[in-house]
């Protein structure tokens, strides 16, 4: 066999040989930016002599700071493909977490959307490696910015050459991207990720997908968020029409006309973009979903009555996926087997509810916490989900002490909790530092989250551990109301539906209200910010400190 390396600049190539007509969309608050597969690679193509001009050389970090648009698809395979590395950096992060994370990859070059470019200005002092900054604008108007040297992303580009000698012969293991964890503890970790990690992950996951050239992918996961989870390789891979949605992502009443307007047949997103989409359509928000076949949800568990909801409601199918940024991300999907299509309506979502299967190429099993043997494929035996594969990172960028904590003996501890069937579906059960131990029994906190999300007047809810002379811990629910119930709601209430729906022990003592539930910059729970403010005042309530 030939020893050809795995490249994204295969990928891309391909796309612009095979499918130039293809489109990719990017929506402005402006109107809708159209262009075809050949003219982003012309652009990138410009995009990559535009770096060489500026004296960036192989391996050296790139930065983006942007919204999904199609400027941002152009640095995802301008910078890689050309030799360096694209750090993409989490628009939604502290400023301390930017500075640390921009000075640890020691970023060059810094590419700013307009509409973000002021988070970045207070921060210009600390940046110790960045030696220009550009702005990517569809206005082509340059803001007032107090940041130097700088220059419109089209300026920079546009008198180059629509062509360029991409490298073919280079080695598949070189870096191409780099992504930080969101750090809800200590400092953001880099993950590195290779040509050919990122290749082999476009390839299984578009198989698990059954994702084909006639369908039409909406990005809406953030393109910082895991490489939007490695969707805009899978698009480009299968010369799929790909939407990105810009600022539009949060906007329910646009989501849906871009649905409709571009033929959109899957996306993936995180379930709070599930759970705004689902209270704008049962408030009689205009929608048509005729062309969608599937959606897909991660980053945390999608509560069950929404996934049932959708698909008898809306006729609109939700699988769930798992992974992190350390796999690329996808570890597993919740794609139901295709005998398993006899099955009823009910049986399938339970499948769908689960965390899926995972993905060929990639070995994965869950252990004893405390033993370290490897539990019984029942679903019923906890264990600590562990993964190996070749898109699976080995260690954190110029970390060593959390490396050695995180990947042993050749495998990547999750510290995610959870069970397998023998199906080989995964059910998560929690984190291990989410996990509730009351009276010497565990409680799921992403259980009991998703049965009160099953109360019909509920609309979130997370679940934290409250200490307990007694039982050594309790579970304290967060609940945020939907807005027709905010005044009536009443902790009796919630206690009663859930009498049937869980064990009378998991069933929380203390349940508090709140307008909204803090997030993280990639959209889960921020239960470390909840235990730092509820917890106390809980506390301080029972006489304790």
């Amino acid at each position: 066999m030939m020893n050809y390396p795995l490249l994204l600049t295969n990928f891309m190539q391909h796309a612009a040989k095979y499918y130039p007509g293809k489109e990719i969309v990017s929506v402005y608050a402006g109107g809708t930016f159209r262009y075809n597969y050949a003219e982003w690679y012309r652009r990138t193509s410009r995009l990559a002599h535009a770096l060489c001009a500026l004296g960036i050389k192989k391996g050296d970090r790139v930065a983006s700071f942007s919204l999904n648009n199609h400027r941002h698809m152009e640095l995802y395979f301008g910078v890689p493909c050309m030799g360096a590395v694209l750090h993409t950096l989490n628009i939604r992060l502290s400023a301390e977490n930017l500075v640390y994370i921009i000075n640890h990859a020691e970023d060059r070059i810094l590419f700013i959307d307009e509409d973000v470019y002021f988070l970045i200005e207070p921060l210009k002092d600390q940046l110790k490696t960045v030696e220009q900054y550009v702005i990517l604008s569809q206005s082509g108007v340059m803001p007032q910015t107090t940041l130097s040297p700088v220059v419109l992303y089209d300026d920079l580009i546009k008198d180059f050459p629509d062509t360029y000698d991409f490298p073919v012969d280079r080695d598949e293991n070189e870096p191409c991207l780099i992504c930080y964890t969101s750090a809800t503890t200590g400092d953001p970790k880099g993950v590195v990720y290779s040509h050919r990690g990122l290749v082999l992950h476009s390839f299984a996951t578009g198989v698990a997908l059954g994702t084909q050239e006639k369908d039409c992918t909406l990005h809406i996961v953030p393109m910082f968020h895991a490489n939007a989870w490695g969707a805009p390789f899978t698009g480009v891979m299968a010369g799929m029409k790909q939407v990105l949605p810009g600022r539009q992502i949060l906007d329910m009443a646009a989501l849906c006309r871009i649905i409709a307007e571009e033929k959109v047949t899957f996306s993936c997103g995180v379930p709070t973009i599930w759970i705004m989409l689902h209270a704008y359509l049962e408030s009689g928000g205009e929608h048509d979903f005729s062309s969608v076949r599937n959606f897909f949800s991660g980053g945390s568990a999608m509560p069950r009555h929404l996934i049932e909801s959708f698909e008898k409601k809306y006729g609109v199918i939700i699988s769930q996926g798992y992974g992190a940024t350390e796999t690329s991300p996808v570890v597993t999907l919740s794609v139901p087997k295709s005998y398993m299509e006899a099955l009823s309506v009910d049986e399938k979502i339970n499948v769908r509810t689960t965390a899926g299967m995972p993905v060929a190429g990639l070995d994965v099993k869950l252990v004893n916490m405390e033993t370290g043997r490897e539990v019984q494929m029942d679903g019923k035996e906890m264990g600590e989900v562990l993964v190996r594969g070749p898109w699976i990172a080995s260690e954190y960028y110029k970390d060593p002490g959390q490396s050695a904590v995180t990947f042993r003996d050749g495998w990547f501890h999750t510290a995610d909790i959870g069970t397998m069937n023998q199906e080989g579906y995964i059910t998560l059960v929690d984190r291990t530092k989410d996990l509730i131990k009351s009276a010497g029994e565990w409680i799921s906190s992403i259980d009991l989250e998703n049965a009160i999300m099953g109360f019909s007047k509920v609309l979130e809810a997370a679940v934290i551990a409250l200490p307990d002379d007694k039982w050594q811990e309790r579970p304290l629910a967060c609940v945020v109301p939907k807005p027709d119930a905010a005044q009536t709601i009443t902790k009796e209430d919630i206690q009663n539906y859930l009498k049937d729906k869980v064990a009378k022990w998991w069933i929380p003592d203390e349940i508090v209200f709140l307008a909204e539930i803090p997030k993280t910059s990639v959209g889960k729970f921020n239960k470390k910010k909840l235990r730092e403010t509820i917890l106390p005042e809980i506390l301080h309530k029972r006489g304790k400190s």
